[in-house]
């Protein structure tokens, strides 16, 4: 039964029964080594601009007096 805590708990079994008791310890392990640590984290100044811009644009609506 999808989406119920004993339906998880069952997929997870299977899973486990299937590929190896570390099955969700290499799915893990996998994804931690593909991250580069790239984007925003690699250059600061560009995260500060975007950052800036960001504020600047406003998700309200213009008060009109």
């Amino acid at each position: 039964m999808a989406g119920t805590k004993s339906g998880g708990q069952a997929a997870a079994a299977t899973n486990k029964a299937k590929y190896g008791k570390d099955f969700y310890a290499k799915i893990g392990a996998k994804g931690g080594k593909l991250g580069r640590t790239g984007g925003f984290y690699a250059n600061r100044e560009l995260a500060r601009k975007a950052g800036a811009m960001g504020g600047r644009i406003s998700r309200r609506t213009k008060k009109v007096a």
